[in-house]
């Protein structure tokens, strides 16, 4: 099957028929062509990933403005990437020499909120934390909330299946999106799925769009699933003299049946990080901080029951916050921790990888051997209740040597994951930076497979190309 071609850096009449095609149907204000411009849009957060320099951005507002660039895309035969906030971790958002960078952040209605129904409906370019705040007007809750909800779009959530803290209790993005609307790479628009409590009519075209990176259709719709808001939660803080002790605790905890609304994890690397970062003031004395809450009608002998399992797996100090203030200022911290070991060394490179519960203690030790081995700086923060780790490789992306050892930590730490019987994402995606380690984890097979389904709904390859395989 023939594949598209971008075109080429001096092909600059098919780069101006390109921009004319996309006015046609667009304002000329969503049409960006300055490379001074265009150039910021090249690439999302993620280190080590190549991206290639944009033939133009659009920032279409309407459902009718995606069809017509899908249209002339598919026409031209031009690559399309779609973005959003451009906040992932995996380079899936990188632009591909020549395309049209699809910018969806002017999308940004909330289009319903309906307390009957429990559903919202909204546009792709809305921000998690906006969406939230909205519904809890409204005595809702949409529980998905990555550590970037303040800027990160509901598209890119879905484009990446990411998660967030209270995935221990209330599940990951792909459980609340119930239809979507999708313009496919022909300029067509597809709805999937439903907006009621049941729906089980003919494939789960919907799950199927959840976690695809824009590969096979661009989401300008989605009706989500909510909830009613739960109580303010409280948290506690346990603190732990080894790694080992924290991971015990975890077990305890999920063994004895207990569904805290949170339950996170931060290495001594992670919390010094924070301190040196934003004053907070955590224990540098610990080796491990295990932050868990629940937002139950009774939180605090919920927190006193989890916090006796903590001391029975030996913490050394377990403090309940005494209000939701304290808890926030708590959760605060656990969201800084990214951002705070980025400015360890100026760089990083996020690893994400989910290993069963039962064997999250080996997954830490493991990490802190190759630290040791690569002489790095990898601090470890973790949705501990689901067993969902990102170690965190700090290092100066000036030093040659020191980026070498980061690539090759990054890959131990994959490869350590697979081992452990866990899988190579959990909420980031594939993207540009684990292409090789998907292949790894479901094998030829399951490549083949998926390939195939890319091509029955992108036949010339011009969705997101050079992602995912």
């Amino acid at each position: 099957m023939s594949r598209i071609e971008a075109p080429r850096d001096d092909d600059t009449m098919t780069v101006g028929s390109l921009t004319d095609r996309l006015l046609a149907g667009l304002p000329a204000e969503a049409v960006l062509t300055d490379p001074e411009v265009t150039v910021s849009y090249a690439n999302d957060m993620a280190s080590f990933c190549p991206a290639g320099t944009p033939a133009v951005v659009v920032l279409p507002r309407t459902v009718e403005q995606v069809q017509h660039v899908m249209r002339t895309a598919t026409e031209l035969r031009v690559p399309v990437v779609p973005q959003g906030a451009r906040t992932g971790l995996s380079g899936a958002a990188n632009a591909s020499e020549g395309c049209v960078v699809l910018s969806l952040t002017k999308m940004d209605r909330i289009l319903e909120i309906n307390p009957v129904d429990r559903v919202a409906v909204v546009e792709p370019g809305v921000v998690n934390a906006t969406l939230s705040r909205a519904v809890g007007e409204h005595g809702l809750y949409y529980p998905p909330d990555p550590s970037s909800w303040e800027t990160c779009t509901i598209g890119g959530n879905i484009g990446t299946a990411s998660g967030g803290l209270c995935c221990v209790k209330y599940g990951v993005t792909a459980e609340y999106v119930l239809g979507l609307d999708v313009v496919l790479a022909d300029g067509r628009l597809m709805s999937t799925g439903r907006r009621t409590a049941k729906g089980v009519a003919g494939y789960d075209l919907t799950r199927l769009f959840v976690g695809s990176e824009g590969s096979l259709g661009i989401v300008v719709r989605a009706v989500l699933g909510l909830r009613p808001k739960p109580p303010a939660q409280l948290v506690l803080a346990a603190e732990f003299a080894s790694a080992a002790d924290a991971c015990d605790a975890v077990c305890r905890i999920m063994a004895g049946g207990h569904v805290p609304s949170l339950l996170e994890l931060m290495d001594r690397t992670t919390v010094k990080a924070v301190n040196d970062f934003a004053r907070m003031g955590l224990p540098e004395t610990t080796e491990a901080l295990l932050l868990a809450a629940f937002d139950t009608p009774d939180p605090a002998a919920d927190l006193a029951a989890l916090g006796a399992l903590c001391e029975e797996a030996g913490a050394t100090q377990v403090v309940p916050a005494e209000d939701a203030a304290e808890s926030e200022l708590l959760l605060q911290a656990r969201r800084l921790s990214l951002t705070a070991l980025e400015a360890v060394k100026g760089t990083t490179m996020i690893d994400d990888v989910c290993v069963p519960r039962s064997r999250l203690g080996e997954m830490l030790a493991g990490v802190e051997r190759i630290a040791a081995a690569y002489d790095l700086t990898i601090g470890l923060c973790a949705h501990a209740g689901d067993g969902n780790t990102h170690p965190t490789v700090c290092f100066d992306a000036l030093d040659p040597d020191e980026s070498r050892r980061a690539r090759e930590s990054f890959d131990e730490i994959m490869a350590l994951g697979l081992e452990l019987g866990g899988t190579i994402t959990g909420e980031h995606g594939v993207g540009v930076l684990k292409k090789e380690w998907l292949a790894r984890e479901i094998g030829p097979v399951g490549v083949e497979m998926q390939r195939a389904v890319k091509d029955v709904f992108d036949p010339l390859g011009i969705l997101n190309p050079g992602k995912l395989f």
